[in-house]
């Protein structure tokens, strides 16, 4: 009886030390767990199951990564109540429920969309981490917008697909590479960027989404925007001059009349632009330029570049 005992305590205790070596090594990104992998992450570590299916994005480079790679979230956020989801995507977003915007998610609806994998960062919702997770796994990146690279490596691991994220950054460097053949020659164009949003006029620098693309393509900045910060904000008529460039691009955020955009294009300083003058002033999709923060969107963005830059100088 005694020995058998012993037996018995051993195994229990070699099952005991396998158990804590394993629980040890559980930080790795992308580790085999008990019911999927664990996932390093902005808040920590956590299990997500092996092929998520019901995922729940809350913030638009989310959204852009998730269809980016397949994946057709069952919830979304809105970025203002009443806009919807970015257009760009067009019918991938066919029947993705809306939970909420941005800036607050209803937890009630994404609980109710019983979702097994949410997708946010550590920037946008922080203080609902632990709610979030209440409901489903969670997994957040630290911040958006410059980062939309890392994030998205982070959204494949995550959501399982680690290879058709490779074939993904493959179709962008090559995309890369077939508008600097379509450019020709240097010097090519300078790039301004301009945003419009409801009480504050941007100019755009390189610390941000769509100045990392510019970035990638080589295109050259005029000197107030190459400069590695975010933007320019809340600037006035004044400052028109650094808006100045062989070509601007020009966004508007949400209702057009409640930003300054008719105010600065009408005011002589902006007449006097050589771009003005040229006519080399482009309007161009918020939603992708600013909001997609992701791989489809960088690619809509170089298919702009190409249609302005390449296209319509040779027409």
């Amino acid at each position: 009886m005694r020995r058998r005992f012993v037996i018995w305590f051993l195994i229990g205790a070699a099952v005991l030390v396998l158990g804590a070596c394993g629980g040890a090594s559980g930080g790795s990104s992308g580790e085999e767990g008990s019911g999927g992998r664990v996932i390093e992450h902005a808040m920590g570590e956590t299990e997500v199951p092996e092929r998520p299916e019901r995922v729940v994005v809350l913030d638009t480079g989310e959204l852009d990564s998730a269809i980016t790679l397949g994946v057709r979230p069952v919830g979304a956020v809105e970025a203002v109540a009443g806009m919807g989801l970015p257009e760009y995507l067009g019918e991938r977003t066919r029947g993705i429920e809306l939970v909420g915007t941005i800036e607050q998610p209803n937890l009630e609806k994404i609980a109710a969309l019983d979702p097994d994998l949410i997708l946010s960062s550590k920037l946008r919702h922080e203080k609902i981490y632990d709610q979030l997770s209440e409901i489903a796994p969670t997994v957040f990146t630290e911040t958006t917008g410059v980062t939309w690279k890392q994030n998205f490596e982070l959204h494949a691991r995550a959501l399982g697909r680690t290879e058709r994220a490779e074939e993904v950054k493959r179709e962008y460097r090559e995309h890369i590479r077939e508008l600097r053949e379509g450019l020709g020659e240097k010097p090519w164009p300078e790039v301004s960027v301009v945003r419009f949003v409801p009480g504050d006029t941007r100019i755009y620098q390189k610390e941000n989404f769509i100045g990392t693309v510019l970035e990638d393509v080589g295109l050259p900045r005029p000197e107030s925007q190459d400069v590695e910060e975010f933007a320019l904000l809340n600037v006035s008529k004044e400052a028109i001059p650094k808006m100045g460039g062989d070509v601007i691009f020009v966004t508007v955020y949400g209702n057009e009349e409640d930003t300054a955009k008719q105010e600065i294009m009408s005011d002589p300083l902006w007449r006097q632009l050589e771009a003005v003058q040229q006519g080399r002033v482009y309007e161009v999709s918020d939603d992708l330029w600013m909001l997609g923060i992701g791989y489809t969107a960088a690619n809509g963005v170089l298919e702009d570049l190409e249609r302005y830059l390449v296209e319509e100088p040779r027409s």
